[in-house]
């Protein structure tokens, strides 16, 4: 699997990572020995760029990281990216301020069991976040004192992204981007490119829909996003589904069937797609199921898609999907 350079953090990370948020909650029931499970998969099929954060599952996911980490001794030939600020509650602009980014970062530190996290990125903070300066200069001042070794932001809109890569500080963007959620393709990459940020896109299978193994007879556990967040209930809408309507999503994927390759998954398509824009870094998709996380790093290694294949992604999201979340984020 190639690797690309994260921003200017200087990491070299698989283009394929792992991202945590499934085993940590909100995905239905998952154990601690099923999460460690799916770590050490991802680790031999060699990925060596692991997303979490703080709150996936108050802490879980973190320490499940920390324990594979550990029993591998692989702390060193893994990037660990986790995030910060969701613990706020109420969850306001005010909260992101120096005193609770200490003691968040210490406790990342705690579960993970290292010294100085390698990167750490807001956690979709309000957008008022991002005209506050002050913030910024907050995590200038752990990075400093080597509590951090570098920062980016997670965020839920495109505005956001732009105006956080205003601040020089930050390193990485990571954002929503997938055949069901294209804006980031337009400025955004361009900036990214020329500012030399990295991206990490999340939400790649637009929680599964992109997969091609959902239909309407599909139903979710009780304590799993795909149910109880489907209006934004919870959260924002757009972490669900990627923002798309079960349904039109359902329309959208079997109308993209016809031109995923024989022999290749909905998701190893939607995968490559991703991976052929330039400004992307790295992608990560979660999934606790070994098979599932191979076939996701194998995507890496196939053909590129074709200019028909991008031709017919373009038209299904124009006709499917656009009129549902462009304008939104």
């Amino acid at each position: 699997m190639d690797h690309r350079t994260l921003g200017s953090t200087g990491y070299r990370v698989t283009e394929i990572g792992l991202g945590t948020w499934n085993i940590g909650s909100d995905w239905g029931d998952v154990s601690d020995e099923e999460g460690r499970e799916a770590i050490r998969t991802a680790l031999d099929a060699g990925i060596d760029f692991l997303d979490t954060a703080d709150v996936y599952g108050d802490g879980k996911s973190e320490r499940n990281i920390g324990d594979v980490l550990d029993e591998r001794d692989a702390y060193d030939d893994v990037t660990v990216a986790t995030k910060a600020g969701r613990r706020l509650d109420p969850h306001e602009p005010a909260g992101y301020n120096a005193e609770n980014f200490e003691q968040f970062v210490d406790r990342s530190l705690d579960n993970l069991g290292v010294d100085s996290l390698d990167l750490l990125q807001l956690h979709c903070p309000p957008t008022e976040v991002y005209y506050q300066p002050e913030v910024f200069d907050a995590l200038d001042d752990l990075k400093a004192r080597g509590k951090i070794d570098a920062y980016g932001v997670s965020v839920e809109k495109v505005e956001e992204a732009l105006k956080a890569i205003e601040y020089p500080g930050v390193e990485s963007v990571q954002i929503i981007f997938n055949p069901f959620r294209q804006r980031p393709s337009e400025l955004f990459f361009r900036e990214a490119a020329r500012r030399d940020v990295g991206v990490i896109v999340r939400v790649p299978l637009a929680s599964g829909l992109l997969t091609g193994k959902l239909d309407r007879d599909t139903e979710f556990p009780e304590n799993d996003h795909r149910n109880y967040n489907r209006d934004g209930d919870a959260f924002d809408v757009g972490e669900t589904f990627a923002g798309v309507p079960f349904e039109a999503g359902l329309d959208a994927v079997d109308e993209l069937r016809p031109a995923v390759p024989e022999g290749t998954t909905m998701a190893q398509f939607t995968l490559q797609w991703i991976l052929s824009f330039d400004a992307v870094t790295t992608v990560i998709p979660g999934s606790t199921s070994p098979e599932h996380i191979e076939d996701n790093v194998a995507a890496a290694d196939l053909p590129p898609l074709t200019a028909d294949q991008h031709h017919r992604v373009a038209e299904v999201y124009d006709e499917y999907v656009r009129e549902h979340v462009h304008h939104r984020w």
